[in-house]
């Protein structure tokens, strides 16, 4: 049996991991793995090798992909589909791996029900916005770039007795902004799933100030679009000489931690395990709930809206007013 593994979207730390115990993991299991170089467009480009356990040797601690990775628009059309089939074909491969987003998984899904291809999708986006698993590959490590920065822009704003505005990814969803606030001992958390109000917090922060406060950490995520209006709200209405950072893709980069290279590990080892069971078929994704690793189908993850736990959202209303 002949299996190959993809990484698809956006790029995030622990997918190098995974694509080594994709390759490691198969061999094991007498099984012939490839590598899909660039995505979908790898696909439609038919760049698409044998695996050898030198291709994977000494990348566990590389942020990126060796696979690298694209957003195929050509995908979209069923003349780039049926010629990603035939590349397909001629390695006689049937079954995929993909590392990706719900974006991702979509378009196998069409692929696949067009043409005699299975595949199991693994969830690898720092957003953490994939319904139905509660972590995806990358977060961990994303959080802690986050966290590194944030603390380093609180010492420079401590000395200089400022305010600082993080503007930190994941597009709709303001997990990646929730759980730096909360961890980061942060004074103000702007996301798009809580209200906030910002003459509460701009009496209790003056408060603050007159008391002996010199400095105020604001994390914002980047789907509310508020980072210039906050830094001008701080030093029009607090009165207190701000500084934006907008975070931007460091946070996909670093060295994957010790939790995404496990967590990878055990994504990769469900997924071909599934993949070898008796009659497997269609498009499945792994998810990890409630502690444990299981199996969802394209339809119910792509069902419904990710929601960050309620507890979390309770416990970071105090950041908002």
């Amino acid at each position: 049996m002949s299996i190959a593994i993809l990484t698809s979207g956006g790029d995030c730390a622990g997918m190098n991991p995974a694509i080594k115990q994709f390759v490691d993991y198969c061999f094991f299991k007498g099984l012939q793995p490839y590598l899909i170089f660039d995505g979908l467009e790898g696909l439609i480009d038919n760049k698409i090798q044998k695996a050898t356990h030198g291709d994977v040797a000494g990348i566990i601690h590389q942020g990126d992909t060796i696979l690298r990775s694209s957003r195929s628009k050509r995908f979209l059309e069923t003349k780039y589909r049926k010629k990603a089939y035939k590349n397909l074909l001629s390695h006689k491969i049937d079954k995929l791996i993909i590392l990706g987003g719900d974006g991702s998984f979509r378009a196998l899904k069409v692929f696949s029900d067009e043409f005699d291809i299975s595949f199991v999708g693994i969830p690898s986006t720092i957003d953490n916005d994939i319904f139905g698993t509660d972590y995806c590959l990358g977060v961990d490590t994303a959080l802690n770039i986050i966290r590194g920065a944030t603390d380093a822009i609180r010492d420079t704003s401590s000395s200089f007795k400022r305010a600082c505005v993080v503007e930190t990814m994941g597009r709709e969803c303001g997990y990646l902004a929730l759980v730096t606030a909360l961890t980061c001992g942060a004074e103000i958390c702007v996301i798009s799933e809580l209200d906030y109000d910002l003459k509460s917090l701009q009496k209790k922060l003056k408060k603050q100030i007159e008391e002996g406060r010199n400095y105020i950490v604001c994390i914002v995520a980047e789907g509310t679009n508020q980072t210039q209006n906050l830094v001008d709200w701080l030093e029009n209405e607090v009165k207190i000489e701000t500084r934006a950072t907008i975070l931007g893709h460091i946070q996909r980069g670093g060295n994957p931690t010790v939790e995404d290279r496990l967590m990878a590990t055990e994504f990769v080892t469900a997924a071909v395990n599934k993949i070898l069971e008796k009659d497997f078929k269609d498009g499945y994704v792994v998810v990890y709930k409630n502690g444990e690793f299981d199996f969802k189908t394209i339809s119910y993850v792509t069902s419904s809206k990710y929601q960050i736990k309620q507890n979390l959202l309770d416990i970071a209303v105090s950041m908002t007013k």
